[in-house]
């Protein structure tokens, strides 16, 4: 090996000793210059935070990171914030993107409504300007509280018509004859102006609001107060601690039919609806809340509804939009609910033929969840029969740069509109047509955590490409993903997967900075190879995982030559390198440097999962539940004690070691999908 020692650093990330190859360091610029230091839109468990440095142009700087509750006197250790700067994400007139100098990170699984210290301490052997005082950060966030109604508003009760039992005043037929002063139908539809104001509720009580369209002005028979479309137009503004509830009454199920309509919803021009308990069906767009470079909405909540024969149950591309919580609700989509099919490629084409399927599938359902903007929630939800999951918008270049202009970043004027600070945790999703969670186009700290990720046609996890990390991947399961387990195209920097169970093969395509620690990747034939990497820098690495492999050549490692730091991103999405590959997890581990302390293992480390073949034609469409596959581990099995401690993430592991994979030996698995009340 051509290289000396001097051109090479070795940086600890999660235990494990990773060579970064680095040029001979410049005469200046290798000391450390703090700069803004940012705190992102708390969510209900996470905080996330930048910061932008100059200078440390060999990369050998750190931020370790501590944090405590006002009153306690013991620090306790988060993940550090992870190094960032130079990466490029490019793809031809969509993305242009270079990430400055900065250290971004979060503080995992806290407590809501709670206030925290955080202390960020900023080293670099060759000195930070300004001294220690400089390098060393103190900030005190609270986390959000669960959004809930206020006390002390008024109550409006709302009826269907033809309502036969007693009404409780203030009372009105139809929605938005309580919700506004005037409700209409025909030309005075839109003639109404919001009676709500923050703090207020509406109670809707039991039966089903269908708008008429075809009834010109006000029918006694039917709900005919919408305007043509049959789109309920929401335009109040309530406040975070005094949201405009709209909730069900509790005496029966309340159901908002769409009757086929393209948009039920429509909250654009609306901070801070609340939506509880209620039954969206029969539309294309259920709420719709936020167009690009239009309008968006800010504080949105949906609470244990349910969305049935939707194309979309909630909507915003907007970066307008921010700080949703979407909890504990249903939504069922209009695709096929008997198979598994893909959307594209020879393989699905195979079952064209076969009778009761369609090949291609018509996209009767997109996605569930699609979102944009900062600081939303999506949690302990159920999702099925969607061609996507959940997902952030693809969106493009970030607002304030043009793509075609040359590689930039967001100016810090727009900063405020980038979809950090995400939060995707402990949802059930199955049966999509692609990707089960798609963080394309999302920037910083976006944390997708604890869900259960079964029946995904294409890969389950996806980030095609994500612009700025880290995203961290913690704690999914993933099962039956034929297309394989992983989406990372056009150079997603910063993207980690901390202890998760993914039992499909896992390809990285063109990656950059990227890290894989504690998981439990097992082999499913749906590649040659059960790791394969392809990354655009480095720093990229990977160990303290477990690998039950296939096939004549199982992994595959290609990074830049030793003495390149980075490569530059072409319009393709691949990284232009030789392949290396290797027959065994020892021959890989021994020529690439990574996975040195990686084990092998096979599917008897687990309580009970039945090893699937995605090339089978026979079962590959068998759609599974949580109930056919217990992930927990085995005692005694060869992932018990075989991690690696990462502060957040493996708190209160038992044994000599955190265990691999998603559930640690001895613990209660997570709650996937809606809670029990």
């Amino acid at each position: 090996m051509s290289v000396t020692l001097r051109m090479l650093g070795l940086v600890l990330l999660g235990g494990a000793a990773v060579l970064r190859a680095q040029a001979p360091a410049p005469a200046v610029g290798l000391q450390v210059t703090p700069g803004e230091f940012v705190v992102e839109h708390p969510t209900l468990i996470n905080l996330g935070f930048e910061w932008h440095i100059s200078g440390d142009s060999n990369r050998n700087a750190r931020v370790d990171v501590t944090f405590r509750k006002p009153g306690e006197t013991a620090w306790r250790a988060a993940l550090p914030l992870l190094r960032l700067g130079g990466e490029q994400v490019y793809w031809r007139n969509i993305f242009n993107l270079v990430l400055p100098d900065m250290f971004a990170g979060s503080l995992l699984d806290l407590d809501p409504d709670t206030v925290y210290e955080a202390r960020f301490v900023l080293t670099d052997p060759d000195g930070v300007r300004g001294g220690e005082a400089a390098g060393t950060h103190v900030v005190t966030v609270r986390t959000r509280r669960e959004p809930r109604p206020a006390e002390g508003g008024r109550v409006f009760h709302v009826y269907p018509v033809k309502w036969q039992g007693p009404k409780t005043e203030p009372a009105f037929e139809g929605l938005m004859c309580a919700y506004n002063h005037y409700c209409g139908a025909g030309d005075t539809a839109p003639g109404g102006r919001p009676r709500v104001k923050p703090g207020d509720t509406v109670l809707v009580h039991a039966g089903l609001y269908a708008y008429h369209y075809e009834f010109y002005a006000n029918n006694t028979q039917v709900n005919a107060t919408t305007t043509f479309e049959g789109t309920y137009y929401l335009t109040a503004d309530g406040t975070a601690e005094r949201p405009i509830v709209i909730k069900a009454a509790g005496d029966g199920e309340v159901i908002f039919d769409g009757r086929g309509n393209f948009n039920l919803f429509n909250v654009k021009a609306a901070d801070h609806t609340y939506f509880e308990g209620l039954t969206f069906r029969n539309t294309d767009i259920a709420i719709w809340a936020g167009t690009q470079a239009i309008a968006g909405a800010a504080g949105l909540t949906v609470k244990r509804c349910r969305f049935e024969d939707v194309g979309m149950g909630v909507f915003t591309n907007s970066s307008a939009s921010s700080d949703f919580y979407i909890a504990d609700s249903v939504f069922l989509g209009r695709n096929d609910p008997r198979h598994l099919t893909g959307w594209t490629g020879p393989f699905w084409q195979q079952f064209e033929h076969v009778e009761g399927q369609e090949y291609p599938p018509v996209m009767k359902s997109y996605t569930a969840i699609r979102l944009y903007g900062p600081g939303h929630v999506v949690a302990h939800n159920y999702v099925a029969h969607f061609h996507d999951g959940i997902d952030t918008e693809m969106y493009g270049h970030p607002d304030g740069s043009h793509p075609i202009e040359g590689p930039a970043y967001p100016p810090r004027e727009f900063w405020d509109r980038r979809p950090n600070a995400i939060d995707i945790y402990n949802n059930l999703v199955t049966n999509a047509h692609d990707n089960s969670i798609e963080m394309d186009g999302s920037m910083h700290n976006v944390r997708v955590m604890r869900n259960l990720l079964i029946n995904s046609a294409s890969h389950p996890m996806s980030t095609q490409p994500s612009a700025g990390g880290p995203i961290y991947f913690i704690r999914n399961v993933v099962y039956h993903a034929p297309g394989g387990s992983t989406r990372v195209t056009a150079g997603s920097p910063g993207v980690v997967f901390y202890n998760n169970t993914i039992l499909s093969e896992t390809t990285a395509a063109a990656a950059a900075n990227s890290h894989w620690r504690n998981n439990l990747i097992l082999a499913s034939n749906a590649a040659a190879s059960v790791f394969a990497v392809s990354t655009f820098s480095r720093d990229t690495s990977s160990d303290y995982n477990g690998f039950f492999a296939t096939g004549a050549t199982p992994f595959q490692w290609n990074a830049p030559p030793v003495d390149v730091l980075r490569m530059p991103a072409d319009g393709s999405g691949t990284v232009k390198l030789q392949p290396r590959t290797f027959a065994t997890l020892e021959a890989y581990a021994a020529a690439t440097g990574q996975d040195q302390h990686s084990v092998a293992v096979d599917y008897g480390v687990f309580a009970r999962v039945t090893r699937l073949d995605a090339k089978d034609l026979a079962t590959v469409q068998r759609l599974y539940t949580a109930d056919d596959l217990d992930v927990r581990l085995r005692a005694g099995s060869g992932a018990v004690d075989r991690g690696v401690a990462l502060p957040g993430v493996t708190d209160g592991f038992a044994g000599g070691a955190p265990d691999l994979g998603a559930v640690e030996l001895g613990q209660t698995p997570p709650i996937y999908g809606p809670r029990p009340r």
